[in-house]
Order: structure tokens, then C-alpha cells, then sequence
């Protein structure tokens, strides 16, 4: 039987092999949209030290189910830790930021104490939810209760974000001055540089030196948290193997590995090693060079206003010495043949000089909150608490005239 085609029928023909041919290729698969995680990769930490408001890069979202999914994705696809580093990184910050109830997004120490007081606040009252709610977490206490008595000294956020009255320190600059008037030149010449820059330069201390101040304080405080925070968070979360991760990825290194291996033990002394290998980390890793910068500062201004908060910033730690007393200082001289010696209320050291604030740390702060952190009774009534009246008791301006008094009363010259 001879077949007839006519154009109608090709043309038909033609349209049902082409109406096949697609349903055949919407059996196809169709390639995958490229993941989400890719941009991610390989970006660096820009903001880690804090300067800037935010997180660590702005390519990262802040939101948390965002980096989330992104974070899973990059872990199921084999991904090496350290190419997702400051994505890993960037996650447990928004977790720390929004268990502290701390709005990221608005961190930006360079918008002044005003707009940074609720937050400067929550920093420390976050601190004292970790070591309240988890107990072993000695560092956190530290911090709440240390760093906050020592930023109290500045920090008057009952009036505002207004940190220091500029007159008060005057007035310890001043008080000082008069009492080297009356000190012999041989024991002035002796006696550290801080204690002349003070009476010197204390009197041209302005409101626009005390705000810079109160950024570098709070550049610090939010450089801590970003640092420390996350990796308390990731334990909280996942326990070692949170930790293990931070550590592939090269956010910390091998001595706080070791730290959160020795909190797992359960131990008193598992605890104390953590707690002094996380407080190395804060102080002589973390915010050394910043504290160098800070006292280095506004032409001699820095120095006068580390000084200054190491005077004012005794620590509410329970049994901890004032810096003034823990290393007063005293110098001895010949004068007329006859050895003379002065000795003043005033510390030794500057809290900005990284050796003799660790000497301080390791030699009375940290054995004084380890005495308390080991008393249960004790530490359940400090830790517990209100952040808000360790605050109160830590301002300068309340407890300056008791400072005048001692360093007057105590400014004594013997022969």
C-alpha cells in the first residue's frame, strides 16, 4: 500500500514528534543552581578586631537561618573548615549577638557611648547569663564581673553615655600636682611617668579626649566578645565537636582547643586551666596591640586616661586589691646623706603595659576569682548579682572623693 503525504500531514507529523520531544526533555534533569554557600568561600574577617559596626564581612548575611543553610550546605559537600572559616565564624556571632540580645547590625563602637549604652550594658549582662547558666564557664564570670567594674569607672550610663565627669579628673590631676609641690625633687624625678604626666597634662584633659577614649574602650569590649563568644556559643550547641570545627577552620588555636578539652573534664582544675588560657588569649592576644594604640594616643592624652582607669578600676572581685595598693608606688632616694622614702596610693603600673597588667591579673585578680568561682555559696551571691548594681558601685565620680582622701592620707614621706 503506497503512503500519501501531504504538506497538512508532514507538517502534523512534524508537530506531534516535536510535542514528544518535549515531554522526552522534561524528563531531563536540569542542572542544579549553584549553591549559596560559593560566595561565601575564602572570604576574609575584616571587622574581627571590632573597629567597624556589623559583622565580620558584609558580603555575610547577619541573618541567622541564612548562614545557616549556607553553613550545612558547605558541611554536606565536603567542603574543607578553613575556606568557610569566617562564614562558621560569622554564624556563632549571630548566635552569640542574638542570645545576648544584641543588635549586630547596629554594633558600631564608632557611633559614640550615647548609641552604643544598651549595648555596652548587654555585654556584660550576657556574660553573666553564660556563667550563671553554665557554671564551669569561669572566664565568663571574669568578664562580667572584672569587666565591668573596670569599664564602670568610665562608663556613667545612668546619665546617658555620659563616661566621666571631665572635672573629676581634673581634680585627681590637681590633687596630685599639689602633692608633688610639696615632695622633694630627687623623689619626683624617681617616681613612674604616669604619676607626672598626671599632674602635668591632667588638667588639659577635654570631653572630645573622653569620648575617643570611651571608642577605644568599646572597639576592645566588642573585639572580645567576637573573638571569645562564639566559640562559648558553638560549645553550648555542639559541645567539642563545635569546638574541633572553629579549629579546623583556623578561628582558634591548638592552647583554646586545649582550654575547651579541659572544661570537658568536669574538674575544678579543668576550669582553672580554661580560665587562664582564655584570659591570655583576651589580654595578650586579643587586645594587646589595641591597648597599645590606645595609650599611645591624642598626644600623651592616652597614657594620662590609662592611667587614670587603672586608679579608678578596682575590680569587683571579692578579696582583689585595688591596683594602688596591690603595687603602690614608692620610691627611695638619697637626700642630705640620708636615705629618703615616699610612698603613694597610687599603682605602680598602667593598666595599658602589658606586662605589669598580667602581673596584676595572674598575681591577684585571677587567684581571687578562682578563690570565689570554688566557694559556692559565694559565687551564687556575686555572679547572681544585678549587673546593674556592680555598675553603680564601680563609677569614679561617686567613689572620687574616697580616692582624693586615700592619696592624701597615704602620701606619706618618711625619713
Amino acid at each position: 500500500m503506497t503512503q500519501r503525504f501531504t504538506a497538512g500531514g508532514a507538517l502534523h507529523t512534524f508537530a506531534g514528534l516535536f510535542f514528544c520531544l518535549l515531554l522526552g526533555l522534561g524528563a531531563i534533569p536540569v542542572a542544579n543552581a549553584a549553591p549559596a554557600y560559593l560566595d561565601y568561600l575564602d572570604l576574609p574577617s575584616v571587622n574581627g578586631d571590632g573597629e567597624r559596626g556589623g559583622g565580620l564581612n558584609p558580603a555575610l548575611p547577619l541573618d541567622e537561618p541564612a548562614l545557616r543553610a549556607a553553613l550545612d550546605q558547605a558541611r554536606a559537600d565536603g567542603v574543607a573548615p578553613e575556606r568557610y572559616a569566617t562564614l562558621l565564624h560569622q554564624y556563632w556571632l549571630v548566635v552569640a549577638t542574638g542570645n545576648a540580645a544584641i543588635d549586630l547590625a547596629g554594633w558600631d563602637p564608632s557611633r559614640g557611648a550615647p548609641a552604643n549604652e544598651r549595648t555596652f550594658n548587654q555585654v556584660y549582662v550576657n556574660y553573666l547569663r553564660l556563667t550563671t547558666t553554665h557554671p564551669e564557664f569561669y572566664w565568663a564570670g571574669l568578664a562580667g564581673i572584672a569587666g565591668g567594674s573596670f569599664a564602670s569607672g568610665f562608663f556613667d550610663m545612668s546619665d546617658v553615655g555620659v563616661v566621666l565627669d571631665v572635672p573629676g579628673v581634673h581634680q585627681l590631676g590637681d590633687t596630685v600636682a599639689d602633692l608633688l609641690r610639696g615632695t622633694p625633687e630627687e623623689l619626683i624625678g624617681e617616681l613612674p611617668a604616669d604619676i607626672r604626666l598626671l599632674a602635668t597634662q591632667g588638667a588639659r584633659l577635654s570631653a572630645e579626649d573622653v569620648a575617643w577614649y570611651q571608642t577605644r574602650l568599646m572597639i576592645m569590649q566588642k573585639h572580645i566578645f567576637t573573638d571569645l563568644v562564639p566559640m562559648h556559643e558553638a560549645f553550648v550547641a555542639l559541645g567539642m565537636p563545635g569546638i574541633e570545627e572553629m579549629y579546623a577552620a583556623g578561628i582558634i588555636d591548638a592552647d583554646i582547643r586545649a582550654a575547651w578539652q579541659s572544661i570537658t573534664t568536669g574538674t575544678r582544675d579543668g576550669y582553672i586551666d580554661a580560665l587562664i588560657w582564655m584570659t591570655d588569649r583576651e589580654q595578650n592576644r586579643v587586645i594587646a596591640d589595641q591597648w597599645d594604640v590606645t595609650a599611645a594616643g591624642r598626644d600623651g592624652i592616652g597614657r594620662v586616661l590609662t592611667y587614670v582607669s587603672t586608679i579608678a578600676g578596682k575590680p569587683a572581685v571579692p578579696g582583689v586589691r585595688a591596683p594602688g595598693v596591690f603595687a603602690p608606688a614608692t620610691v627611695r632616694t638619697g637626700l642630705g646623706g640620708r636615705q629618703v622614702a615616699l610612698r603613694t596610693a597610687l599603682p605602680a603600673f598602667n593598666w595599658a603595659d602589658r606586662e605589669d597588667r598580667w602581673t596584676y591579673i595572674m598575681g591577684d585578680l585571677v587567684p581571687r576569682h578562682i578563690d570565689m568561682e570554688t566557694d559556692a555559696v559565694l559565687a551564687a551571691a556575686v555572679l547572681g548579682e544585678s549587673f546593674w548594681h556592680k555598675l553603680a558601685r564601680g563609677r569614679l565620680v561617686p567613689r572620687l572623693p574616697e580616692l582624693v582622701a586615700d592619696l592624701t592620707a597615704q602620701w606619706q614621706l618618711t625619713k
